[in-house]
């Protein structure tokens, strides 16, 4: 009932002291590289101060150079981290919501044992004004702690489709206690529709299959961020860790410019066996294809979620409860298709 059908081996050499995937292939790289920058905007909060004061800054758009620009002034009267010292390092940090992988962060330099900090930066996105529109800005302010445990100092949200861009003049803003949306994570990126199937070895008939087998059924994704005017151009990309080698990676088709984009894509992958269930994850993540570059749009990870693989811990048995409960209804029910509906999450 699919499309397209791919059949690939699930063969890899179980890890004895370190896990296989210390090599990448070059996508599984990629993927990684994103990860780092796809975390919480509070990840690397350690502080426990109350957000006060106020920031200075104006907003512009380039039309000729195409360039957003958050011109950063100052701050006034921010909250003091270090009482003994009675000091703060602060610096602001500004997101473009709600993708924060794509855009990327961008900051200002730390200014030392102030409460009033003069930057005088501007902070710069190449995007497109119509992209922009659809965009919140996140304006953080933060003390930099050398061992990297940062304190959160304050922020700002601005829905940019209802700014005045007439306004390009230096405004103080109130600076506000972290959202309750970012403090709980909701980061929403769409749903992928799938179906799953473990084939057991010898299930079919004497020696058919030869070996265990799990399909995955990607049927659709639904409300994937919409990153141009146009909607996205989309497709998905599989492994079964900790393989992640070229037999291991496959893709579907791009569907382009649909933010509901039909798969209907099959892969099978042979060679398990059952005992291998509790040490597998099948990772599924959507990308926005580009000619340059792929840009991470979400992704689930289907697996017990124990943190560890053959003995070794590991960060991408990282399942949530959906997803784990998703992969232990397929183990209990052999040769039956699971049909499941996940959200797409920041890996």
């Amino acid at each position: 009932e699919s499309d397209t059908a791919s059949e690939i081996s699930f063969q890899f050499n179980k890890p004895k002291k370190t896990p296989s995937i210390g090599s990448h292939s070059s996508d599984m790289a990629s993927v990684s590289s994103v990860s780092g920058s796809v975390l919480s905007v509070y990840s690397g909060d350690f502080g426990s101060v109350d957000a006060q004061g106020t920031v200075e800054f104006a907003l512009d758009y380039d039309e000729k150079n195409r360039e957003f620009q958050v011109h950063v002034s100052q701050c006034r009267d921010l909250a003091v981290v270090d009482e003994k010292k009675g000091r703060s390092d602060p610096y602001v940090k500004t997101y473009l919501l709600p993708d924060k992988a794509r855009m990327g962060k961008r900051k200002t330099s730390v200014k030392k044992r102030t409460v009033n900090p003069i930057y005088n930066e501007v902070l710069r996105y190449k995007i497109e004004k119509m992209v922009l529109l659809i965009q919140k800005l996140n304006l953080s302010v933060w003390h930099n702690d050398p061992l990297g445990r940062n304190s959160f100092l304050g922020e700002i949200e601005i829905d940019l489709a209802s700014w005045d861009w007439s306004n390009r003049k230096l405004n103080w803003y109130p600076l506000k206690p972290r959202s309750l949306s970012a403090v709980n994570g909701v980061d929403h990126r769409g749903v992928m529709n799938l179906s799953i199937k473990y084939v057991p070895p010898g299930s079919l008939g004497p020696k058919n299959p030869s070996s265990g087998e799990v399909h995955i059924w990607v049927k659709d994704v639904k409300d994937l961020l919409q990153l141009r005017p146009s909607g996205v151009d989309s497709f998905v990309k599989c492994y079964v860790l900790p393989d992640t080698s070229k037999k291991s990676y496959q893709k579907t088709r791009v569907i382009k410019r649909d933010t509901n984009p039909v798969f209907n894509h099959t892969i099978v992958y042979d060679g398990f066996h059952t005992e291998d269930l509790k040490d597998a994850c099948v990772e599924l993540t959507v990308w926005d294809h580009e000619k340059l570059t792929n840009h991470f749009l979400g992704g689930i990870r289907l697996g017990l979620g124990t943190g560890l693989s053959y003995g070794i811990s590991v960060d991408w048995m990282d399942s949530t409860q959906e997803e784990v409960a998703f992969w232990q209804e397929m183990m209990s029910a052999a040769n039956e298709w699971i049909e499941g509906l996940l959200p797409l999450r920041s890996l």
